[in-house]
C-alpha cells in the first residue's frame, strides 16, 4: 500500500479551508433556495466528498441524486459530445430546483452541455456549484453560479479529486509531486 500523503508535498487548500468554503457555500445556497424544492445533483465520482460536507451544512431540506457524465471519453480533449453513463433516477426531475454539484470546472464543456441537456428535458431551474474553478482553462462561455475557490492552472488531487483513482481520500487539496516533474 502506497502512502499517498508522501506523494503530495504541496497543500493548496487545507482541510480547515475546505470546511470554511463548504460552510460559506451552504449558507449562500440555504438562503437562495429557502422555500424551494432543492435537488442536489452530484456528478460522480469527484463531487462525493464535497457534496456530503455541503449537504450536512445546509439549513434547508434537500434531496439528492447523481449523474455520471463526461465529454472527454478516454482522452484529455473534449469530444464535444455529452456521454451520460448514469442519468437522474427520478420520475419528475422537472419539478425540482436542480443544483448541480461539481468538484472542479476546467474547460466548462461538460457542465455547459449538461445544463443545456437538462433544460432541453424541461427542467427550468438548473444552477451549478463547484468547489474549484479554473477560469484560465475555460474553452466555452460558462460561469458557475456558486464557486468555492478559483485556483490557478495546477493539477490537483484530494478531497474527491483523483489521478487514476488515487488520492481521492486525502483530507485536503494538494498538488502531487509528479505534477512538478517534467
Amino acid at each position: 500500500m502506497i502512502d499517498q500523503t508522501n506523494e503530495v508535498s504541496h497543500i493548496l487548500i487545507s482541510s480547515e479551508e475546505l470546511d470554511a468554503i463548504t460552510t460559506r457555500l451552504a449558507a449562500e445556497i440555504s438562503r437562495d433556495y429557502r422555500g424551494k424544492n432543492l435537488l442536489l445533483l452530484g456528478i460522480l465520482k469527484g463531487s462525493v466528498l464535497f457534496m456530503a460536507d455541503l449537504m450536512r451544512k445546509l439549513t434547508i431540506p434537500a434531496e439528492i441524486d447523481f449523474m455520471k457524465v463526461s465529454s472527454y471519453g478516454s482522452g484529455t480533449v473534449s469530444s464535444g459530445n455529452l456521454k451520460i453513463y448514469l442519468d437522474i433516477l427520478r420520475k419528475n426531475p422537472e419539478e425540482c430546483d436542480i443544483l448541480i454539484v461539481e468538484d472542479i470546472i476546467d474547460s466548462g464543456r461538460t457542465l455547459s452541455m449538461l445544463t443545456r441537456h437538462l433544460r432541453e428535458r424541461g427542467i427550468e431551474s438548473v444552477r451549478t456549484v463547484t468547489l474549484l474553478d479554473k477560469p484560465s482553462r475555460r474553452e466555452v462561455s460558462f460561469t458557475p453560479d456558486y464557486v468555492g475557490r478559483e485556483i490557478p492552472d495546477y493539477f490537483v488531487v484530494g478531497y474527491g479529486l483523483d489521478y487514476d483513482e488515487k488520492y481521492r481520500t486525502l483530507p485536503y487539496i494538494g498538488i502531487p509531486d509528479f505534477a512538478f516533474r517534467k
